[in-house]
């Protein structure tokens, strides 16, 4: 007969009330953000997603701090582990549908939307009411209201940011076989590389960002185009830092010691998450930039 195991139940914890806390203020002072910047208002919106942002970290390093303590106090068993596994598995596929209806409604606004608003599939009339002078293409680079913009191309900052991610997998695919086979060096070494590139990516990305609203004029005042484009590479790059974040915390824990080949779920659900960032970034690169 198989050996009967406990199951760790934690205790009552304060850190899910202080994460909706925080995903509430974010939620609040983004929404809040967007009206004032487009419309030269000021207000508290923007303190208010910092302050939001501030809340999660706090509540990320907490909560961390207590499942570590647990891992390292022996109170996880293999049931546990496979609890474990099989949430991130399923939060990893909450975040695919996540991305996935954003993508849906850029395939909406390029592949119906637009083709409607120039008449196609019996709409003749909808856009000779709605936009007379209105020609079918993407980007769509004005809008009715006569704001002009440029479109951003896939060259350049994008494509170094698609090298950057695509490197930062394979280090951080290193990092984990370092870890399987009990080389420290190897693993210390390529995990901070890869939270190096993340890192940069990040930089890039605001780079970007300064670009095209400085010299493209691409701004969330530009229409469908703006708008689906900051909404997908806005949404990633948040998914990124928290990623980085998360590999920052699996260093700490390798510097301190942490982790055995046979038991590193916390490292392995990482790596998970930041190979999961990297082949939406493919993505997005091909279907945003690209096409």
């Amino acid at each position: 007969m198989a050996e009967q195991q406990s199951y760790y139940v934690p205790p009552s914890s304060i850190w899910p009330i202080v994460g909706a806390l925080g995903l509430g203020l974010i939620a609040w002072g983004a929404a809040h953000t967007v009206i004032e910047s487009t419309s030269d208002t000021q207000g508290w919106g923007s303190h208010v997603l910092f302050a939001g942002i501030g809340v999660i970290v706090v509540m990320l390093f907490g909560w961390f701090r207590d499942q570590i303590n647990e891992t390292m106090n022996g109170l996880h068993s293999d049931q546990l582990e496979t609890s474990y596994k099989q949430g991130m598995s399923w939060f990893i596929f909450s975040e695919v549908m996540f991305f996935a209806a954003f993508f849906g409604a850029l395939f909406y606004a390029r592949m119906i939307a637009v083709p409607w608003l120039d008449g196609a599939s019996n709409n003749v009339m909808t856009g000779e009411v709605l936009w007379p002078e209105f020609v079918a293409q993407w980007p769509l680079v004005e809008t009715p209201g006569g704001t002009t913009t440029q479109a951003m191309g896939w060259y350049g900052l994008p494509l170094i940011n698609t090298a950057i991610l695509i490197v930062s997998s394979v280090t951080c695919h290193f990092a984990h076989v370092g870890l399987e086979k009990n080389k420290r060096g190897q693993l210390t070494g390529m995990l901070s590389l890869t939270i190096i590139l993340g890192l940069i990516f990040l930089y890039l990305q605001g780079a970007e960002y300064v670009h095209a609203y400085e010299e493209l004029g691409l701004t969330l005042q530009s229409g469908v185009y703006g708008n689906t484009f900051y909404l997908l590479t806005g949404f990633h790059g948040m998914h990124v830092t928290l990623g980085t974040l998360m590999l920052i915390i699996m260093l700490l824990r390798v510097l301190k010691g942490h982790f055995t080949p046979e038991k590193h779920f916390a490292f392995q659900a990482t790596s998970w998450y930041w190979h999961f960032v990297d082949v939406v970034w493919i993505c997005l690169f091909v279907i945003v930039y690209v096409l």
